[in-house]
């Protein structure tokens, strides 16, 4: 958590700024949400995918995927007044899982995106988060053509801690994606109050 204005003289509310990571596997739609929220032009690191890389990559169900990230996305959103949010979407592949660490510095929390097509995608991601005791939601991406389950059978699924939150929602979608978001801040804040008054109980 970091002021966006340090030096903003005594009385004036500070702004805040908050890094949120949205990881999930390959072609689950992290780029498609970090860029249909944010309220600057999006950064990205996209590449084409290579012939080379498509024995490197799996791409079953999303053969029309042509782009890859590479290393990161980046974007951002004010939630309220006062409260933006610094969103870094991380690459999907095995083999770019080095800059995770580093992306994940000073995260409040994460959102790992879902596809049912390809549920054990994002076991990877969940095994990441939970182990590092970083806060996360699970925001299952309802795909067309996709069978639609519901947030408990994903949350039974993925065999999440209790009170991980599960929502469906629709990467293309701002309001939808906004949501994702808001739940997460709301999550992480809530485990964030609960480690603290531990410590200090």
């Amino acid at each position: 958590m970091v002021p966006e204005h340090p030096d903003a003289p005594a009385g004036e509310t500070t702004a805040l700024a908050l890094k949120i990571l949205v990881a999930g596997g390959f072609g689950v739609g992290k780029t498609t949400l970090v860029g249909a929220v944010s309220e600057i032009r999006p950064l990205r690191t996209e590449e084409l995918l290579s012939e080379a890389g498509r024995t490197v990559d799996d791409t079953e169900g999303v053969d029309r995927k042509v782009t890859t990230t590479v290393a990161m996305d980046f974007g951002r959103i004010t939630i309220r007044s006062g409260l933006s949010l610094y969103l870094f979407g991380t690459p999907g592949q095995d083999r770019f899982w080095f800059l995770w660490d580093e992306l994940a510095q000073g995260a409040l929390g994460a959102v790992v995106l879902a596809d049912t097509r390809r549920l054990e995608d994002c076991f990877p991601a969940v095994d990441y988060f939970e182990h590092r005791k970083i806060p996360f939601v699970v925001a299952v991406n309802r795909f067309a053509g996709a069978r639609q389950h519901d947030a408990g059978d994903v949350c039974r699924a993925l065999d999440l801690d209790g009170g991980t939150p599960v929502v469906l929602c629709d990467a293309r979608e701002r309001d939808s994606g906004k949501e994702v978001l808001i739940r997460l801040v709301e999550y992480a804040g809530r485990m964030h109050t609960a480690r603290l008054l531990d410590s200090v109980g």
